[in-house]
């Protein structure tokens, strides 16, 4: 199958590289054309826009960073929505406002295409072998449509509702782990009068009730981290969990909900930003705060 990939980040170029795994031919397009260069050396088709890309592909799979990206993808004079619509199928994968979701699909079925979201959860090496959580919005038959495709890119995938209950989902499934990386910080401060091996204690804090699955993986390399380690390879950047975090309290507050946890944690994603580790793993969050100082 003739497959587009708009979005060729960490995680579109994890996606894509699993799928020309499985044997489908792969059209590729993003901003920065360096982001391509390593799947076009793979056999990728390089397009020159979201609408070539939409109309040299059945089926289009899109994953952007943020509402900022998609809007400008989906509505720029050479975007998806200039594209002939009409029997393609797009898949959108990016984790952004449900708002914005809905009004990028609607847009897409007044043209005649069908459309189904399905931010995921997981990184990109889950992503690499097929075992991503899809969390997926809309109508039966166009998510009946994307099943066979999904099935390759994930280990699991519910349909929570129409369009924009994927994004939904996606927020709150976000949400728990994201402040846990910031509440470890505080934790690993508090153990700093200790003196305990950083190896020793993070495994006792992964051995807790408190630990999410994600310690398993993670806990390791925050433990080499604190040991003086240089940060390492980032597979879910600090500066795209800001932003899932921001996303999360907009649309609480569209609710009339408060979420204060969720909004503490998120100035400590945007202090640590703004001290330079946006492109860093999410953990560095935790690490960063054992070296802060405090108020006095």
């Amino acid at each position: 199958m003739k497959i587009g990939v708009c979005g060729t980040g960490r995680m579109g170029s994890a996606i894509a590289q699993r799928l020309m795994s499985v044997g489908h031919e792969i059209g590729v397009w993003n901003r920065n054309p360096a982001k391509m260069k390593p799947l076009v050396d793979a056999g990728a088709r390089l397009f020159a826009s979201p609408a070539q890309l939409v109309e040299g592909c059945e089926v289009i799979i899109v994953m952007l960073l943020n509402d900022a990206a998609t809007e400008a993808v989906y509505r720029a004079p050479d975007g998806i929505l200039k594209a002939k619509l009409a029997g393609k199928l797009i898949v959108d994968m990016s984790t952004i406002r449900p708002d914005t979701m809905k009004s990028n699909g609607s847009s897409v079925l007044q043209q005649g295409g069908a459309f189904v979201e399905c931010p995921v959860g997981g990184s990109t090496a889950p992503a690499k072998e097929g075992k991503l959580l899809g969390l997926v919005g809309g109508s039966k038959a166009d998510v009946a449509r994307a099943l066979p495709i999904m099935e390759q890119m994930c280990r699991r995938f519910e349909h929570v509702g129409d369009l924009g209950a994927g994004s939904m989902m996606k927020l709150a499934v976000n949400l728990p782990l994201l402040v846990y990386w910031q509440a470890l910080g505080e934790a690993l401060t508090i153990c700093k009068p200790l003196n305990l091996p950083a190896d020793r204690l993070i495994d006792i804090l992964t051995d807790t009730s408190g630990a999410p699955t994600a310690m398993k993986g993670r806990g390791p390399v925050i433990a080499k981290v604190l040991g003086g380690a240089p940060l390492g390879e980032t597979a879910f950047g600090l500066n795209a969990a800001k932003k899932d975090l921001a996303c999360a309290v907009q649309f609480a507050s569209s609710l009339h909900a408060e979420l204060p946890v969720t909004a503490s944690a998120l100035a400590c994603y945007e202090e640590a930003e703004a001290a330079g580790l946006g492109d860093a793993d999410a953990t560095a969050i935790s690490t960063r705060w054992t070296q802060r100082k405090g108020k006095s």
